[in-house]
């Protein structure tokens, strides 16, 4: 299987797998106006033994075939302690 990657204008670190180039009809109008500008990056096989950076190939995969895409999302900043409540602490 191949998908087709764009990365988002708008967006920072998101990027959209298409199951078909440039067939962006397939994302629901709100998303599609949530990421804005689309710029293609990457055309990639998604075969079994095919490792992604960031997503689960056989996820990718499911997404593609369901829906027609997958959204890949910017990665979760890790918890930053001070940010926490510690008004039990005083």
């Amino acid at each position: 299987m191949h998908a087709y990657v764009y990365k988002s204008q708008r967006k920072a670190d998101t990027y959209v797998y298409l199951a078909a180039r440039d067939a962006f009809d397939v994302l629901p109008a709100p998303l599609r106006a949530e990421l804005g500008a689309l710029a293609f990056v990457l055309d990639v096989a998604l075969t079994p033994d095919r490792r992604l950076a960031r997503e689960n190939p056989a996820h990718v995969r499911e997404n593609l075939q369901a829906q027609g895409f997958h959204l890949q999302m910017p990665p979760r900043a890790a918890a930053d302690p001070l940010t926490e409540d510690w008004s039990g602490d005083a």
